[in-house]
């Protein structure tokens, strides 16, 4: 990949202190980057998820809506009550 050449060719021409001094990092942030873009060649956080991160934040995602459908429902039987009883 373009992107771990780039990374590869960065990281090699500088001391790992130098890299962390010059960002501002941890040592572990460092580390934790260069683990990211060897494996999946990207520093996004959701490009680095695994299949059971994934999975969980989807599952979040689809109760949020159900939860949001299911007191849209509640209102309409609600105002529906209303009006037969009118």
């Amino acid at each position: 990949m373009i992107l771990n050449t780039k990374w590869s060719v960065f990281i090699n021409s500088k001391s790992r202190s130098e890299i962390v001094a010059e960002y501002d990092l941890t040592p572990s942030a460092l580390d934790r980057w260069i683990t990211q873009a060897s494996q999946s060649g990207s520093f996004k956080t959701k490009d680095n998820r695994s299949p059971q991160e994934q999975e969980l934040i989807a599952l979040r995602k689809e109760l949020k809506q159900l939860r949001m459908e299911n007191d849209i429902l509640k209102q309409a039987a609600l105002i529906i009550g209303r009006k037969s009883l009118s």
